[in-house]
């Protein structure tokens, strides 16, 4: 049997990330958990990768440095992920509001798998 795409992304913004931007894409119908709602705060790095890929959701963050680190450790052992945003944190909430919009609008939640893209 061949399993249908997943078509929405669903987004789990870390802790670095402003709950704004969680209300400003919900708006739009999307699918967002912070990592408040979680009740991950603190927790590690890796720990909301993991978090992320059990639920299925892209991972947004500011944290550019370890992010990509966690991206090729994870890959080279052989492990998935549910894709990983870097977005700039000069970058408004509106603005990073708005880059997201465009992502979500533009890529499938399957195309995302093991993918890091920056915002």
């Amino acid at each position: 049997m061949i399993t249908p795409p997943t078509l929405f992304l669903r987004l789990y913004l870390d802790e670095d990330v402003s709950v704004l931007v969680a209300d400003l894409i919900r708006a739009h119908g999307f699918d967002v958990k912070t990592t408040r709602e979680a009740q991950n705060l603190g927790h590690s790095d890796l720990e909301q990768l993991v978090f992320s890929t059990t639920e299925q959701r892209t991972l947004l963050t500011h944290n550019r440095g370890d992010f990509e680190r966690l991206h090729t450790e994870v890959l080279h052992q052989h492990k998935p992920h549910a894709g990983i945003l870097i977005a700039s944190r000069r970058a408004s909430d509106f603005e990073l509001a708005r880059r997201l919009l465009t992502v979500l609008d533009r890529f499938t939640a399957d195309e995302l798998h093991n993918q890091l893209l920056y915002l």
